[in-house]
């Protein structure tokens, strides 16, 4: 035998060797080590979240997990830039960001609730129809409050779009809203929990319109869980796991508001009063659900075009529908 086909047979045998070997062994699931970094910010609606890793949901699902805490207003841009993997969020406030291409994919809908306009009670404004005119403080042109504000004045007949605006919104920090009320600056806020809430107790605020108890915002999901584009498509089972963990951690919150509360506050997930944080929680429906989500981004998108916050080329119907995962192994609701 020449040293040519020594070499040939040689090979043969190493190849052969590997492949036997390689099929003894368990294949590893390349989902197996996977880490999924999740963005928070620290607002009490945000509770599936802490709870998810308080009470063990993520743990249950066998999910590896880190939370990266984010600067408020800064969570679309941590997705974009790869930083984060998934995070919780207000459905209304994705839309604009999703229609511009923000590459994420909603999984369920949390609960309902969270957005208010508030008056003094000594303003002589009634109802969403006395806001004609009026100027509105707001903590920015593109959050949640502003766009359930436009959404409620929208159906009081109130024109809030370019082409015919009666009310006046105006930019405050957060934390300075109520003293621009206070000082004569606005005449309403359109604020959202938790500091709405702290506001109206503090301030003795009258509610003019709540998407935790108005109709028919209160039927309506708020608050959703969501996962980067290349989670759902490359780690489907991932993305599943994560799903199930926080409407989990949803449905026992809806049982369990005083001990959610305290855990947060005990934990430093959020600050305040345990009690009072409690009280905030009940007024809010924490029964998770897949269709009430792609049911509300329906409707909440259609009202955002109408009013001018989403482009008027926005194929809205593609978007609503591009704009979800739905997995065969996560229930619609769970409670």
């Amino acid at each position: 035998m020449n040293k040519k086909k020594r070499m040939m047979i040689i090979a043969i045998t190493i190849i052969a060797t590997l492949l036997l070997s390689a099929c003894g062994q368990k294949p590893v699931s390349k989902s197996e080590d996977f880490v999924l970094k999740i963005g928070y910010s620290g607002s009490l609606c945000e509770a599936p979240v802490h709870m998810a890793v308080e009470k063990g949901f993520f743990a249950e699902e066998g999910l590896k997990v880190e939370l990266i805490k984010l600067a408020p207003g800064t969570t679309f841009e941590a997705v974009t830039a790869g930083k984060i993997d998934a995070a919780f969020g207000l459905l209304a406030s994705l839309m604009q960001p999703l229609s511009n291409g923000l590459p994420i994919k909603v999984t369920t809908g949390l609960h309902t609730g969270c957005d208010k306009v508030l008056v003094p009670k000594d303003s002589g404004i009634k109802t969403l129809a006395d806001l004609k005119g009026k100027r509105i403080g707001v903590p920015s042109m593109s959050s949640s409050p502003i766009i359930f504000a436009k959404r409620a004045l929208a159906d009081a007949g109130i024109g809030v779009n370019e082409k015919n605006m009666q009310v006046e919104f105006i930019v405050f920090s957060a934390s300075d809203l109520p003293i621009a009320l206070k000082n004569g600056a606005v005449d309403a806020l359109a604020m959202n929990d938790p500091t709405a809430a702290v506001a109206q107790k503090e301030f003795a605020l009258t509610t003019l319109v709540d998407s935790a108890v108005t109709e028919p915002y209160n039927h309506q999901y708020c608050c959703s869980a969501y996962v980067r584009d290349n989670i759902a498509k490359d780690y489907p089972e991932i993305a599943a796991k994560y799903t199930r963990a926080m409407q989990k951690a949803s449905a026992w919150i809806q049982k369990n508001p005083e001990e959610t509360a305290k855990i947060q506050v005990e934990k430093k997930w959020v600050a305040g009063d345990a009690a009072f944080n409690a009280a905030v929680l009940k007024t809010y429906n924490y029964i998770p659900s897949v269709k009430g989500a792609y049911e509300a981004f329906g409707i909440t998108a259609k009202q955002l075009q109408q009013v001018g916050m989403l482009d008027s080329g926005v194929d809205v119907e593609a978007l609503h529908k591009n704009s979800f995962i739905f997995f065969n192994d996560v229930k619609d609701t769970v409670q």
